[in-house]
């Protein structure tokens, strides 16, 4: 078995944190443009998975078009009756 000197063990220690602040210089430079590149590509393909926006089955609409929604008829709640209202009140 073979005994690590003190030069030997100071001389990892080194590399270790060289290769450490190394890493982390790089990536604080490279890290954004990195970032951006995920960014654009990931955009990419939402545009592409989701292409214009309409309901799937609805043909892509020409630009100028209008068009005009009607909006649901509501339907009625129901009525029930929870309880009476009492009316109180407060004794001195």
């Amino acid at each position: 078995m073979q005994e690590a000197s003190l030069s030997e063990v100071l001389r990892v220690m080194l590399i270790v944190l060289l290769i450490y602040f190394g890493l982390k210089l790089i990536f604080r430079f490279f890290g954004p443009l990195l970032l951006r590149y995920i960014l654009r590509k990931v955009g990419k393909k939402f545009e592409q998975r989701f292409g214009q926006f309409g309901a799937p089955g609805e043909p892509p609409r020409k630009e100028g078009d209008i068009s005009i929604d009607k909006k649901p008829k509501k339907t009625p709640k129901s009525k029930k009756d929870v309880g009476e209202y009492i009316d109180y009140e407060e004794i001195d």
